[in-house]
């Protein structure tokens, strides 16, 4: 993988980064989870911070930060099926680096 390459950028969950990722449930008793990947939309305002991962299933759960900043799961095939208003994909943060969801901006 290049770095910065837009190519790379959507790819959302490599399997080299999706083996590094806790499992479902596996930090629910953390006073403070890390994210481990960011999403976002290069022409809106929403971001998805994903602290825990179902491989098989495609399922995240973390932070979304769109209408509301809320904890949820959500679906990596639906991220990548999602466009902007301009038409953009929904893109991986290249140069994210673990931060405590507390952290996230």
């Amino acid at each position: 993988m290049t770095d910065g390459n837009l190519d790379d950028a959507h790819d959302l969950m490599p399997a080299e980064l999706a083996a590094e990722i806790p499992a479902l449930y596996a930090t629910q008793n953390d006073d403070d989870p890390i994210a481990r990947v960011k999403f976002f939309t290069p022409d809106s305002n929403w971001t998805w911070y994903v602290a825990e991962l179902d491989p098989e299933d495609r399922l995240c759960f973390g932070l979304v930060d769109g209408h509301e900043r809320e904890f949820g799961y959500f679906s990596l095939d639906e991220l990548e099926e999602v466009r902007g208003p301009l038409g953009l994909k929904i893109e991986r943060d290249l140069y994210w680096r673990p931060t405590p969801l507390s952290k996230c901006p």
